[in-house]
């Protein structure tokens, strides 16, 4: 995909990537190396100010803890909720 931008745009790509395993993956970072008109900059690991779905996600995390949900349909009004507290505090 990333050669296929490059050919399609003519010119420099840009990527800003999280901390996704085959982001950091060795085998990604040769191919970022092998590429010149490539340049990547990495998040830091925890990083709400830059990637403000990071702070939702905690939130979400910390809302599930400890809770044995058995299906999707069991897990989707407890998302929902606590979406939505965070809609509320937020604005």
């Amino acid at each position: 995909m990333l050669d296929a931008a490059h050919q399609q745009l003519g010119g420099s790509v840009v990527l800003v990537w999280d901390n996704l395993n085959t982001h950091v993956s060795h085998t990604m970072r040769r191919l970022a190396a092998a590429r010149l008109w490539l340049t990547n900059y990495q998040l830091p690991p925890y990083a709400t100010e830059l990637n403000p779905v990071e702070g939702v996600w905690s939130l979400l995390k910390r809302a599930r803890a400890n809770l044995s949900k058995h299906s999707l349909d069991d897990l989707t009004p407890l998302v929902k909720i606590r979406l939505k507290r965070v809609q509320c505090r937020s604005a």
